[in-house]
């Protein structure tokens, strides 16, 4: 650990005006070729080449499967079947980690070592790919990246991060996009991972490899924290323009400093979203400089001034300004490109490398053109300057400024011939990827719009436009993995969202209906004297009660066994009036003896303990009643249904009496498994089993169900054990620590917080991979379970 002296200052406009030359020196190269159209010759006869491999005649079958190819989330795996198929994964995979290798890591495909490297992944990767996934998760779901964190020892660094990605998008405001926002955190956090993992050296140890990717994932974590809360915060309407003259010098003085300023006070409308953000990229800030070596101290506060600073330059350009020249067009592009890459061997504190640093600083121009033409209609919709939406609003009348297309391919040429020293292997991945980035393009713009941005950026080069629309509607074989995993992501990502404010919106809807359900009338034949037990049951029924098991069977029942609302009314009555029935009885003096419940008094305490108990007993009985009163289902079914209730509420009655029993005892992780299933699974199941009885489902559904209950309520108690240790009691509508005052055995107090919540994500992963063996539409119950684990209350 090293720890930054208060006196370090970097001399910002030295280090800026060092970067600054190189790009300009680069630039100068560029231009050069552009006006002697120098790129011209040499790209075409490196196409001619490149053709052979690129451009053939399918098959109709194979055709056929191409147009199938890879669009929706089911097309991923789909696509990689039928490479496989036709022979063609190999190829596929080998440019696609070649390319990762050049633009990522910054390696040189020329170099024996790096081309058996590449090799050693493609072929762990195509096996990984090629495996059977049988019941696994998705990958990169929750659940499929947990359990790779289990394959590497890092799953308390896996929880952490799944709540620091869950805390970020929730904090991400109106105006800026969380689903962007999210993938590049991963990708950042992707990219550094990769670094650590090709520097580590043959033969380490299981406990240094583990240590080293937890503090990747962190450091990939807080660096990529920078464009969500910078770049896009600063690119975003949600701060006026003094704001952001106001933050932008925040970030300038913690980076010319080395120390994070205080917050100072802001406008009420975002005082609360930067206050999360400065803290939080204050911690960031803090991890990386720790981590740092002393004399990697300096160079990484300016590689990060030098990043920030061509942002910033680049970013307060406007459109309307028709005076800006190519170098002011150009230079900062340059620089904050390859900055963006350069930083992230400064943020691992890795040793200088020569070779990587030069690569990396010609690269970064390539990618940002390439992104820039295929997002310029958007650019131009939002008034961004880039030189794509610069020349399309200013080319007739700036006659002097480069055209960025002709630029683009200049650097291409410039890469493959001065970079990579007319490497065969670089010149194929580069021409793969820069006819993929075209192909990619016209499918999204349509051919039409296509045809029309071509004619307008090759008009100077009508020969060379019509090699380059040769290959793009001919060539095949050039797509990438980064790619189809990006749009897989993406996907992944968006449908999360949309299922979420579904799931959501599902479940307060539904709740308000139960709500309004469980008010239980007086009775006007009620003896003379007027017992409180209506009313008592009345005052617990009107809390404010999570409802959840009500909502499931309601989901099930009606979203996905069809089943009409209205005649599984009583049936929702009854699921609340034994739950509800069952805190009463957890809450009395000779149980847990709580004073609050649902934020309010408890039954005990408002009423006294007789009436409590009477309540209780009387909301058991009325639970009954409302199922014997199912209508419209066959009388088996719903006796079948009543004999199920009456066992569970005997399974938790045995359980509470268990949970008594053990009071100052020291519980196995087996017996506490056991006893949470009986106080807290086997609700859940009832609230999954009822509905499906009254649907007759099969029996291998109905099992599949149970298995999915038993460890969504293990998971369930896990996280109440936890937050009775470390939420917030505001949030919770109670006091924390009861379990603890009570010496009740819980899965802290016999695990603690970590091991706890490892064991958590256990039984959160075994319920996802359930729920692939049941036919249903299950992403309520995802959705669920990723409430269970998340929630705060």
């Amino acid at each position: 650990m090293y720890c930054m002296n208060k006196e370090l200052v970097i001399n910002a406009d030295a280090c800026y005006k060092l970067s600054e030359q190189k790009a300009e020196h680069y630039f100068q190269a560029l231009y050069n070729e552009v006006m002697q159209k120098s790129y011209v010759p040499t790209l075409t006869i490196d196409v001619q080449s490149w053709k052979q491999n690129h451009i053939h005649n399918h098959p109709w079958i194979t055709f056929f499967f191409r147009r199938k190819g890879k669009t929706s989330p089911q097309g991923y795996q789909n696509y990689i079947h039928w490479l496989d198929y036709t022979g063609k994964l190999d190829h596929y995979l080998d440019r696609s980690i070649s390319y990762i290798f050049m633009r990522d890591l910054g390696k040189d495909l020329h170099s024996p070592a790096v081309r058996a490297r590449v090799q050693r992944v493609v072929a762990s990767l195509k096996s990984y790919l090629k495996t059977d996934k049988g019941n696994n998760s998705d990958p990169y779901s929750l659940a499929g990246l947990y359990r790779m964190a289990q394959k590497e020892h890092i799953e308390s660094t896996m929880i952490w991060l799944i709540k620091k990605l869950k805390i970020v998008s929730s904090h991400i405001p109106e105006g800026m996009d969380a689903v962007h926002a999210q993938r590049k955190l991963i990708k950042i956090i992707g990219g550094v991972l990769m670094h650590v993992l090709e520097g580590l050296e043959d033969g380490i140890s299981q406990k240094e490899r583990t240590r080293l990717l937890d503090e990747a994932i962190r450091l990939g974590y807080s660096y990529g924290l920078t464009y969500p809360f910078i770049d896009d915060l600063l690119d975003a309407k949600v701060l006026s323009d003094e704001e952001k003259r106001k933050y932008s010098n925040l970030i300038r003085n913690t980076l010319t400093t080395g120390f994070v300023p205080k917050l100072g006070n802001w406008e009420p409308q975002t005082t609360d979203l930067l206050r999360f953000v400065h803290s939080e990229l204050r911690e960031a800030f803090e991890y990386i400089k720790s981590h740092q070596r002393p004399e990697t101290v300096k160079s990484f506060l300016e590689q990060a001034y030098v990043f920030f600073n061509s942002q910033e330059i680049d970013r307060i350009k406007e459109l309307s300004n028709e005076h800006y020249t190519n170098e002011e067009l150009y230079i900062p592009i340059i620089l904050k490109s390859s900055s963006s890459r350069l930083i992230v061997r400064s943020v691992i504190s890795a040793e200088e490398d020569e070779g990587f640093d030069d690569r990396t600083f010609y690269y970064g121009i390539y990618n940002q053109l390439a992104d820039d033409f295929a997002d310029m209609f958007d650019d131009m919709r939002d008034g961004a300057v880039t030189p794509y939406t610069y020349y399309l609003k200013y080319h007739e009348k700036r006659k002097d400024l480069i055209n960025p297309f002709e630029l683009y391919w200049t650097v291409i040429s410039y890469l493959i011939h001065n970079v990579y020293r007319s490497d065969p292997k670089a010149c194929e991945v580069i021409l793969d990827r820069a006819i993929n980035g075209l192909k990619r393009f016209k499918a999204r713009m349509g051919t039409e719009k296509y045809n029309q941005v071509m004619k307008l950026f090759f008009s100077e080069s009508p020969n060379f436009k019509q090699v380059i629309q040769n290959l793009v509607d001919k060539a095949d074989d050039v797509d990438f993995f980064d790619k189809l995993l990006r749009d897989h992501i993406i996907t992944i990502l968006k449908n999360e969202r949309m299922e979420q404010e579904d799931f959501l919106h599902t479940v307060e809807t539904v709740r308000n209906q139960i709500n309004r359900l469980l008010i239980i009338p007086k009775n006007e034949n009620e003896a003379l004297v007027e017992s409180p037990i209506i009313a008592a049951a009345n005052y617990s029924l009107n809390g404010d009660g999570k409802r959840l098991r009500p909502i499931i069977t309601w989901v099930m029942g009606v979203n996905v066994y069809g089943l009409k609302s209205s005649a599984i009314v009583p049936l929702l009555r009854s699921l609340e009036f034994m739950h509800t029935a069952s805190l009463i009885f957890d809450d009395l003096p000779s149980q847990d003896n709580a004073s609050t419940r649902r934020g309010r008094p408890t039954l005990h305490q408002t009423y006294n303990i007789a009436i409590a108990e009477l309540t209780g007993l009387f909301l058991t009985q009325k639970a009954t009643e409302e199922q014997a009163s199912l209508s419209g289902f066959d009388p088996k079914t719903v006796l079948k249904l009543i004999q199920y209730s009456s066992k569970t509420t005997e399974m938790m009655c045995k359980g509470q009496a268990m949970d008594l029993e053990s009071k100052g005892k020291k519980l196995t992780l087996e017996q506490l498994n056991t006893l949470s299933f009986y106080k807290t699974g086997i609700a859940f199941e009832a609230s999954l089993i009822m509905p499906a009885i009254l649907a007759q489902a099969t029996e291998i559904e109905i099992e599949a169900l149970k298995k999915f209950a038993r460890h969504a309520g293990i998971a369930f108690q896990i996280k109440d054990d936890l937050l009775d240790v470390e939420g917030d009691p505001a949030l919770l509508g109670k006091p924390i620590g009861i379990d603890g005052k009570n010496n009740n055995s819980t899965f802290v107090s016999i695990l603690g917080r970590e091991r706890a919540s490892k064991v958590m994500w256990e039984h959160y992963c075994l319920a996802i991979e359930t729920l692939l063996e049941i036919e249903q539409n299950t992403t309520f119950l995802k959705h669920l379970l990723n409430y269970i684990v998340n929630r705060d209350h």
